[in-house]
């Protein structure tokens, strides 16, 4: 059974070494060796990580001569937004009949309140 777009870069996305690359991707492309500098574990290990990222669609692997970098692929991050956007605006219109009903109770409650 294969698995969705989004399901894989949410997989992705949900290691926090995986995130970390990502953000230092974003400052520009780099190889897997200077990816794996911060970071206490093997190439290989980082190899696995890039290896998650990429079939994701989140990175890419390109080469010149004998470097080989890594850049950032942003645009399935765009996806993410969108499913993520669709659920705000559900959160936002939800807080906003709360907002309305405790309005109300307010002005409710201030009519009810004893004269002096």
């Amino acid at each position: 059974m294969p698995i969705d777009r989004l399901s894989a870069i949410f997989s992705a996305l949900a290691d926090p070494t995986r995130r970390a690359i990502l953000a230092r991707l974003a400052l520009g492309a780099l190889s897997v060796t200077e990816l794996a500098q911060p970071f206490e574990m093997s190439l290989p290990g980082i190899s696995k990580h890039l290896k998650v990222l990429e079939r994701a669609g989140l990175i890419s692997r390109g080469r010149d001569a004998q470097w080989r970098p890594c850049q950032l692929e942003a645009a399935p991050l765009k996806d993410v937004a969108a499913w993520i956007d669709e659920y705000r605006r559900f959160w936002e219109a939800s807080l906003d009949r709360l907002n309305d009903y405790l309005m109300e109770l307010q002005a409710k409650a201030k009519q009810d309140e004893p004269t002096e």
